[in-house]
C-alpha cells in the first residue's frame, strides 16, 4: 500500500513538473513574440555604411515603461574611426505622417542624452528611418531596416 502511496505521489509531482515547465515555455515564447530585432546598413557620406542594429521589447498596446529598445550604430571604415553608438531607453507608437494620415511610426526616445530616432512601419517586416517632422527621405530605400 506504502509503495502505491509512494508511485502515486510521484506520477502527481511530474505532472505538476511538466505543467510548470509548460507555462515557462510559454512565457518565454510570449516573451519572444514580444521582441523584434532590425538590423539594416545606412549610407554614409565618409565611410562604407552605418550598421544598425535595433531591438524592441514590449507590444504597441504594453504599458509605457514595457516598451523599451537598445540601438546599436557601427561605422564601417570610416577614417576618424569613430566608437560605436549604443543607447537605450522607450519606444513610443505614433500616428500619421504628412504623406499617410494612417501610417505607423516608432519614435525610440534614449535615456540621458542621443537623439531621438524615427521609423515608420512599412510592413510587418520592414522599417524606415524618418525625419523628425515624420517625413521620409528621397532615398528611403537605403534606410530600412529588416526584421531578423
Amino acid at each position: 500500500m506504502q509503495l502505491r502511496s509512494l508511485l502515486a505521489g510521484s506520477a502527481m509531482l511530474a505532472l505538476l513538473a511538466g505543467c510548470a515547465g509548460g507555462q515557462m515555455e510559454q512565457q518565454q515564447e510570449e516573451a519572444a513574440a514580444a521582441q523584434a530585432n532590425y538590423k539594416g546598413s545606412l549610407p554614409c557620406r565618409n565611410c562604407d555604411g552605418i550598421d544598425l542594429d535595433v531591438t524592441m521589447i514590449g507590444e504597441e498596446m504594453s504599458a509605457a515603461e514595457e516598451r523599451t529598445f537598445t540601438l546599436n550604430a557601427t561605422y564601417r571604415n570610416h577614417p576618424q574611426t569613430p566608437p560605436d553608438e549604443n543607447y537605450a531607453g522607450n519606444w513610443e507608437v505614433l500616428t500619421g505622417t504628412p504623406s499617410d494620415p494612417d501610417a505607423t511610426v516608432y519614435e525610440l526616445t534614449p535615456n540621458g542624452e542621443g537623439q531621438i530616432y524615427y521609423f515608420m512601419r512599412i510592413d510587418e517586416r520592414t522599417l524606415e528611418l524618418i525625419d523628425p517632422e515624420r517625413r521620409r527621405f528621397e532615398n528611403g530605400e537605403m534606410l530600412q531596416l529588416t526584421r531578423q
